[in-house]
């Protein structure tokens, strides 16, 4: 952060106001002398705040969100605006510097002591000869051993920049105060994403800090074009969100829609991260399929960057969003691209048919044996071979939602019990329900491929989407037959086609249909034959490698 230069006051001290405090810009209004007499709290005007933002809150109780040239009315206004003296952690330390008055407002939690202490060491060789007719300027220019301070002049600013993390400096006499980045978060060291494992690769994964996941983006991506720029989401949370790109590569008109949707988000906050903040960005409403693809791995969203993808990072969450996105990228693994083109084309081939499996497999099952005609005599041996005391459609719902509960307790399952919860529900739970004549052999064995497709799913969001059409598949198979899967897989087609990711096709290149495009989805293309960009993103520099 540049030092910013010291600006003079406006205000003419000599020539004051009916009812002004010279510590404030601006004048009080009539029946408002309990600011000028101490700052006398009314509890009624507690009761009766209702601000939604910290500078409609400081505006509330001083009437003005410049900053104070008196210390003890800024600590008055803190103590009713951030909850001074009740918070344990919220700091302001008044000491004197050279006969200078000042005090220090940070949280213990976030404050480097280390730094702070050197701050203070480096204060205290002040002398009242050292002041050469500015205090702000000389603290800032020859005494806090700092790199990152700035100066600002208003209130609220301070308080946002002190919940982030910062310290703030204010200086009796000064309308301006010195804010240092002095900030240390709770933090974990970068592992390898569970959901994003490889075989061959880095190990390295995002954390819940932003720097941190912006600096692992920028160990890959050395490229002066790419660009970081932050904004502030939610009116109390005040979430920090990074928007990503390479500046010679990206639709800028992308960017720039982008950038005016986050700028018109008004919410309370988003403390569950990224997810509300797609929520908020896209209002795709009840659309169960993800419209951004989410990544935890910096190779990933560094590749996804050059392709001219827009990244979004959301502060305390280790995922960030890549957009716009297709039905097809969230098909696609990292483990593709560290094998050989061969081996890549094959997992992929492997991986799409699971997904078929996830999505087909127990309707087309249902259907044959619902319509025994359908079912040619060379598959006689799909089943089922016998009956269950239950009719098929209760049991592949039982087994759904049986296989759902199993998902969601191994979640909340200690690590070493997730294990042996897994051969309970498979072994005595599935093996005891067919021999009791409950279900049939043939669905658990198909319900377990489909969980098996479903799980091989790269994309969480995408594979429980998925499953979700699974079972309307299979009721509109079990009550209409033969015209119940047919209308339900073309609504289905329909509704991906219909869906936009930022104004771009959802099944491309399918539909629209682009055979060079489709044919880099269907085979994992050899680097040097990666030519050029994809044409779904509208990069401005379509060329990866040097023209011949």
């Amino acid at each position: 952060m540049p030092d910013n230069e010291v600006s003079q006051s406006a205000n003419n001290d000599n020539n004051p106001l009916p009812f002004f405090d010279p510590g404030f810009h601006e004048p009080y209004e009539e029946g408002d002398q309990e600011h000028v007499a101490g700052f006398g709290v009314n509890p009624d005007k507690e009761e009766k705040e209702t601000s939604n933002s910290i500078e409609e809150s400081v505006k509330y109780w001083q009437h003005s969100d410049l900053i104070s040239r008196s210390l003890d009315t800024t600590k008055k206004t803190l103590e009713q605006v951030v909850g001074l003296g009740d918070s344990f952690d919220v700091t302001f330390k008044e000491m004197t510097f050279g006969g200078q008055r000042t005090a220090l407002f940070y949280i213990n939690g976030f404050a480097k002591d280390n730094i702070l202490q050197e701050i203070i060491k480096r204060l205290t060789y002040l002398t009242p000869e050292s002041y050469d007719g500015s205090a702000l300027k000389a603290f800032i220019m020859e005494y806090i051993p700092h790199i990152q301070v700035e100066t600002s002049s208003t209130l609220s600013d301070c308080i946002s920049k002190m919940l982030s993390g910062m310290s703030v400096l204010f200086l009796e006499g000064e309308d301006r105060c010195i804010v240092m980045d002095t900030r240390s978060y709770p933090v974990r060291g970068p592992e390898e994403p569970s959901l994003e494992r490889v075989v061959r690769g880095a190990r390295d994964g995002f954390t819940e800090t932003l720097m941190t996941n912006v600096a692992l983006v920028r160990r890959r991506l050395r490229d002066p074009g790419a660009k970081f720029e932050v904004t502030k989401v939610g009116r109390r949370t005040l979430t920090d969100v990074c928007v990503a790109y390479i500046d010679d590569i990206v639709d800028k008109a992308q960017v720039n829609n982008i950038k005016e949707r986050l700028a018109k988000i008004d919410i309370e906050g988003i403390p569950l991260a990224d997810k509300q903040l797609e929520e908020t960005l896209l209002h795709k409403g009840w659309n169960p399929y993800p419209l951004v693809r989410y990544s935890e791995r910096p190779d990933s969203v560094a590749a996804h960057m050059l392709e001219g993808r827009i990244v979004l990072f959301v502060d305390t969450s280790p995922s960030v969003m890549i957009l716009p996105t297709t039905f097809f990228d969230l098909c696609q693994h990292a483990e593709e691209n560290r094998q050989t083109a061969f081996m890549g084309t094959y997992l992929r081939w492997i991986r799409f048919a699971g997904i078929l499996a996830s999505l087909f497999l127990l309707p087309l099952w249902l259907l044959i044996v619902v319509h025994p005609e359908l079912k040619p005599a060379s598959l006689t041996f799909i089943g089922p071979q016998a009956q269950a005391k239950i009719p098929l459609i209760a049991q592949f719902l039982l087994v759904e939602f049986g296989v759902d509960l199993m998902r969601m307790a191994a979640v909340h399952t200690p690590t070493p019990l997730a294990s042996a919860m897994g051969l309970i529900a498979a072994i005595l739970i599935g093996d005891i329900a067919v021999k009791t004549g409950l279900f049939v052999n043939e669905v658990v064995l198909y319900m377990a491929v489909a969980a098996i497709g479903m799980f091989a799913t790269p994309s969480y969001e995408l594979g429980l989407a998925n499953r979700l059409v699974r079972l309307v598949l299979l009721v509109a198979v079990a009550l209409f037959g033969i015209p119940g899967f047919v209308v339900g897989v073309t609504v289905f087609i329909v509704m991906l086609t219909m869906r936009r990711s930022f104004n771009s096709s959802y099944l491309w290149p399918f539909i629209p249909f682009n055979a060079k495009a489709m044919a880099s989805v269907i085979f994992r293309m050899p680097v040097m034959y990666s030519r050029y960009r994809p044409s779904f993103n509208k990069p401005r520099d379509r060329s990866r490698l040097p023209k011949n």
